[in-house]
């Protein structure tokens, strides 16, 4: 995991939307003082998770993490902003894309992306059971869950 302070910012997603925003405090962080790894998860699962809950239209839960890369340490006080978008729809599963991105105290309007997931929900009913999507229409679906097109 690089560590410079001085990675060039980078420019947020335009293919992507932001479904979450939050600030990591003191309590979040790893014996090294960095935000802690399974704290990001947590958020990553969240900002997916809300991304199928939209597009499901009811209960999911998390089945596959089929990717998980940190790029770059997350601190206390950063801003971090977690971006996604949905890249697969099946009959009772949601695959979404999470990126993650870091705007740094003291380069405020610099980001650096931290970062990425891709992870897969199943849409449940309320026993828990995998259950058929409620997904709208393709040309119904929110444009903002899903990748922007050029």
């Amino acid at each position: 995991m690089a560590r410079s302070p001085d990675t060039p910012g980078v420019a947020l997603p335009a293919d992507k939307s932001l479904i979450l925003k939050v600030v990591p405090m003191p309590a979040d962080c790893n014996a090294n003082g960095d935000i802690f790894g399974g704290w990001v998860m947590s958020q990553v699962d969240l900002a997916g998770c809300t991304l199928a809950m939209r597009l499901a239209g009811g209960r999911m839960a998390t089945v596959a993490v089929k990717e998980f890369v940190f790029k770059h340490p997350i601190r206390v006080g950063d801003v971090v902003s977690f971006y996604g978008c949905v890249t697969r729809v099946g009959r009772t599963s949601v695959t979404v894309d999470i990126e993650v991105f870091a705007e740094r105290m003291s380069r405020q309007g610099e980001y650096v992306k931290v970062t990425e997931a891709v992870l897969t929900y199943v849409a449940i009913d309320a026993e828990g059971n995998p259950r058929a999507m409620n997904a709208p229409a393709p040309d119904e679906v929110p444009a903002a869950i899903l990748p922007q097109q050029d």
